[in-house]
């Protein structure tokens, strides 16, 4: 039975949103370059990955293999769309307090972006196949060259940011007790930080200590008057 501290869940909603700490943390960094980067990939591909020589029929730049430029769109529209989604999610994953939603986010994070990661890279040896073997005489002037170049060098870096995406959603799914699971939450004050708790005697007056382990005083005070009492007496000779 996981416990109720499990994905965090048990520190939800006591934690305010704090977008500055939100936008800087390196994950939701990283979900922004992936949004960036399937944008200029897919960008590219459509505005300038297709030419037209001397007919109304538009070919693909890469080695006029439409299944490239369709793979290319494909990914970078799905990339784009999941970078959104999964940014949504970050936002609203603290104010969920069920522990079996919890889970299932950080699981669904894990696989996409471990797919995403692949695809990627199937996409990056696809695209930059096909581009070499394209011949200069298949491109006039060059047309769309820099947009190819450019969507090659996109698809590398986009594999790069899934996988430390898929490497960070691993641990959160490894490490489901982890209080500091997700983006803008932080770890509760150490025990060194404690207040000082104080300890009521019995004449009215509070003992502080900051040691929130140490036992509160003895509370029960002695009158004078019955250590005198129960003082021994020497006999007498």
């Amino acid at each position: 039975m996981e416990s109720a501290g499990a994905y965090g869940a048990g520190k939800a909603g006591s934690v305010a949103f704090d977008p500055v700490a939100f936008f800087t943390h390196p994950r939701t960094v990283l979900r922004l370059m992936s949004w960036v980067f399937s944008m200029v990939v897919f960008s590219c591909i459509v505005n300038e990955g297709y030419i037209n020589i001397g007919s109304e029929r538009l070919l693909c730049v890469f080695n006029n293999n439409a299944d490239a430029c369709n793979f290319g769109v494909t990914i970078g529209v799905l990339c784009f769309l999941g970078s959104i989604f999964f940014l949504i999610l970050d936002v609203y994953f603290p104010s969920i307090s069920s522990v079996k939603d919890r889970r299932r986010a950080v699981l669904l994070d894990l696989v996409f972006s471990g797919l995403a990661s692949f695809l990627w890279f199937v996409g990056f040896c696809f695209l930059a196949n096909q581009w070499q073997a394209t011949s200069p005489d298949e491109l006039p002037l060059a047309q769309g060259s820099d947009a190819a170049r450019a969507t090659i060098a996109f698809c590398f870096f986009s594999i790069l940011t899934w996988a430390v995406l898929t490497l960070s959603a691993l641990r959160r799914f490894l490490t489901g007790s982890n209080r500091n699971l997700f983006t803008w939450q932080h770890l509760e004050p150490p025990a060194g930080s404690a207040r000082a708790t104080p300890y009521p005697i019995a004449n009215g007056a509070t003992i502080v200590t900051t040691n929130p382990y140490q036992a509160p005083p003895f509370t029960e005070t002695l009158d004078p008057q019955k250590l005198t009492q129960q003082r021994p007496v020497a006999p007498a000779f």
